[in-house]
């Protein structure tokens, strides 16, 4: 049975997972490098967590956090980075080989924040309980 172009949604192509990371690799680069004069940038370490390029290698869209997870800063370095993406994407430009460079698109970066509360609640005692309870029923099991 021939595949549908309509079946069901699939993941980014290895293009687009080179491309994005391509990408990341130039704009962590250019973040390290570069002085910026917008206040919300200045002296401030970002992470950039991950890149994801559309089909088209046209738009990238750029999930950034401050290193060390000040979460009280994050907003402020979103709206600055999306401020100062021309100029991002003209150095993004000298840095990467492809044939467009890409528009840029920064969003705040939540997984951190979503691994800490997660690891939060396996450390609860409530869960803890749980988890010995059930690994000693499973060694009396065994015997």
């Amino acid at each position: 049975m021939p595949k549908s172009r309509f079946s069901s949604a699939k993941g980014p192509s290895q293009r687009q997972l080179r491309a994005g990371e391509l990408v990341r690799h130039a704009l962590v680069d250019i973040l390290l490098r570069e002085q910026f004069n917008d206040p919300a940038l200045a002296d401030v370490s970002i992470t950039v967590s991950e890149v994801r390029m559309s089909p088209d290698l046209q738009h990238a869209t750029c999930y950034v956090a401050p290193l060390g997870g000040d979460e009280s800063a994050q907003e402020s370095i979103v709206h600055g980075l999306n401020r100062a993406k021309g100029f991002l994407r003209g150095r993004l430009g000298r840095e990467i080989d492809m044939r467009y460079t890409p528009q840029l698109r920064f969003l705040s970066d939540d997984s951190y924040t979503e691994a800490g509360k997660i690891g939060d609640l396996l450390a609860s005692p409530e869960v803890a309980r749980d988890l010995i309870e059930k690994d000693d029923d499973e060694s009396e099991n065994n015997m």
